[in-house]
Formats: structure tokens, C-alpha cells, sequence
């Protein structure tokens, strides 16, 4: 594609996604009204903790789906009950990242401290099994079984995808296979099941559950692939963390399985980055540059470009509606990060 054509069409994507949030902008000011309201506790550090957490923001993009895919099947995504659910999925999701950052030794997160590098370990996992259990608390209100049973199921996938990922850190024989059994679990389960708790919410029929669990499965396929891109590509700024720190971390990404297959002896670099900590014998701009020379940055790319793909012909399922065409738009906006 033309650079001027291709900054058309990114540019495109950005209206696209300020047109998608502005949609349900009144939405998600009440989901941030609701995360207040379930974070609150007359345990002084859970209060103060949970509106730390809250503060810290992000796209709110697992509140968002849920609620367009309620509006999608033509549901009232502004009910009481699909603002309450909408926040269980961020409340599933920000106790993934506060455990998340205790595994990965992160001290910086959305450009602030995490929990554990203020407060230690211990205060950090407790909050983030304090968030698990409110959330579910929260659900039981519900009295859905269907709703409990998919994020009983998403929890449990969750949890193996870190436990699949230990598997294989500091590991530069990880297959691409591997990997996407690690990254369906970590974050294509939670898409998938804001989706379709959000149709379930809407009564959705069978079909439009199926699409919706579908779109929200490939769409965070693409999503996460974008993320580990920009660990290579992004800025600190841009990112909101330090970049380059998933190797750092011993974690082989698919630009790095390509890499690596590619080219043999880009083991020895990527070995003695992980060993070492740092990028102080193999800066950071090599590998980059390795990668970039193989087509390995590429190659990651149009994995997911293809999972994108995938998640827009789900959605073609769905009756046409704006909120329909705004889900159509997402899997570009998170294309459009890595661009």
C-alpha cells in the first residue's frame, strides 16, 4: 500500500474508533461509576488501592465490547445489569494485571506505578484476588448460570495461560503454537467472554452468542499480537511501559519465534538478552533490525491482520445496526496501535 493511502485508512481508523467510543460515551462514564461504586470497602487499603486502580484508566476496551454487543442484539446496553457486568469484565481484567506485574517484576504500568512496586508482592496478590472475588460477588446478582459458567471458564483458562507461560520462560524453542495456546488463554478467552455475556445480556439468539464469542475470541488474538509488537516498536511514552521488557522478562514472542527460525544464530542474542537482563551486549535497535531484515516483524503482523479478518466476518452475522458497524470497526483501531 502507497504511504499516503495507507495514512488515509489509519487515519480513518482513528475517526473510527473516537466515532465507536463517543457512541457509548455515556456508557462507559457509568461503568467508571460502577467500578467505584464495587471497589469501595471499609478496608481502608481496598478502598484506596481500588480507586488507585480505577484511576489508572485504559480504553476500557472488555466494558466497551460487552456493551456494544449487548446493543448489537438489540439489547439496552445502558440497563443497570449490562453497566454491572460490563464492570465484572474489567474487574476480571485489572486483577489479571496487578498479577500479572508481580510475575513480571513491572514497576510501571499505563505510565504509573504498579501495585507491587508501591506497596510489595503480598499487598499486590491479595488485591488481586480481592478483585476476583468481587467480581464474581458482583455476577451472582445476576442469577445467570450461563454467565457464571463463562467466567468461571474464563478465569480457570486465565490462570493457565501464566501457568503455561512459566512453562516457557527464558525458553527460545517455544513454537508458534505454544505461544498462541498461551496468548487464546491470557486475553482471547476474556474478549471472547465480554462478547458473550454482552449477547447473553441482550437475548441473544444461539447464532448471535456464537458470532459474538467468536468476533471477541479472534479479536483479542489480534489484539495481543499487536501488544507484543509493540514491545518492539513502540516508545516508553507511547506504551505506558517500558518497552522490550517481555524478553526482558524471558518471554519469546511471536516476532521472536520467527526470528529465531529464520535465522539460528539470532538464538545466541536472544539467549544472552535473557540471561543477562538487559541489552547492554545486543541492544534493543539489533534485534529490531534482525528482525526487521527476516520479515519476522512482518510475518507477526499478518497473524494479525488474519485474526482481524477473522473477527469481522463473525460479526457479519449480526443484523446491521451502528453498533454492529462499530464492532466491524475495533479489529482496525487495534491494528492501527502497532502503525
Amino acid at each position: 500500500m502507497h504511504a499516503t493511502e495507507q495514512s488515509a485508512v489509519l487515519e480513518e481508523a482513528r475517526l473510527s474508533a473516537k466515532r465507536i467510543f463517543t457512541l457509548i460515551e455515556a456508557d462507559l462514564l457509568q461503568v467508571e461509576t460502577e467500578f467505584e461504586r464495587q471497589a469501595q470497602s471499609n478496608v481502608q487499603v481496598i478502598a484506596y488501592l481500588g480507586d488507585y486502580l480505577r484511576e489508572s484508566g485504559g480504553k476500557r476496551v472488555r466494558p466497551a465490547l460487552t456493551i456494544l454487543s449487548n446493543y448489537a442484539v438489540g439489547g439496552d446496553g445502558s440497563r443497570y445489569n449490562s453497566i454491572r457486568m460490563a464492570t465484572v469484565m474489567e474487574f476480571l481484567h485489572t486483577a489479571t494485571l496487578v498479577h500479572d506485574d508481580i510475575i513480571d517484576k513491572a514497576d510501571t504500568r499505563r505510565n504509573r506505578p504498579t501495585v507491587n512496586a508501591l506497596y510489595g508482592n503480598e499487598t499486590a496478590v491479595l488485591m488481586g484476588d480481592w478483585l476476583y472475588m468481587s467480581a464474581f460477588e458482583t455476577s451472582l446478582a445476576e442469577r445467570s448460570l450461563p454467565i457464571l459458567d463463562i467466567l468461571t471458564r474464563v478465569t480457570r483458562k486465565m490462570t493457565e495461560g501464566e501457568l503455561l507461560q512459566l512453562t516457557t520462560l527464558n525458553r527460545t524453542d517455544v513454537s508458534e503454537q505454544h505461544y498462541l495456546d498461551v496468548i487464546q488463554r491470557k486475553t482471547a478467552y476474556l474478549f471472547s467472554a465480554c462478547c458473550e455475556v454482552g449477547g447473553i445480556l441482550g437475548n441473544a439468539s444461539e447464532l448471535e452468542q456464537k458470532a459474538l464469542a467468536d468476533y471477541g475470541f479472534n479479536l483479542g488474538l489480534a489484539f495481543q499480537l499487536t501488544d507484543d509488537l509493540l514491545d518492539f516498536t513502540s516508545s516508553d511514552d507511547t506504551l505506558g511501559k517500558g518497552v522490550g521488557v517481555d524478553l526482558l522478562g524471558g518471554k519469546v514472542t511471536l516476532p521472536l519465534i520467527y526470528l529465531v527460525a529464520a535465522d539460528s544464530s539470532a538464538r545466541d542474542l536472544v539467549d544472552t538478552v535473557m540471561t543477562d537482563g538487559n541489552y547492554e551486549q545486543v541492544e534493543r535497535q539489533r534485534l529490531f533490525a534482525a528482525m526487521e531484515r527476516v520479515g519476522a516483524l512482518d510475518r507477526a503482523r499478518s497473524r494479525a491482520d488474519e485474526f482481524a479478518e477473522a473477527a469481522r466476518r463473525a460479526i457479519g452475522k449480526l443484523p446491521a445496526s451502528e453498533y454492529s458497524q462499530a464492532l466491524e470497526s475495533i479489529p482496525t483501531y487495534v491494528l492501527d496501535r502497532d502503525r
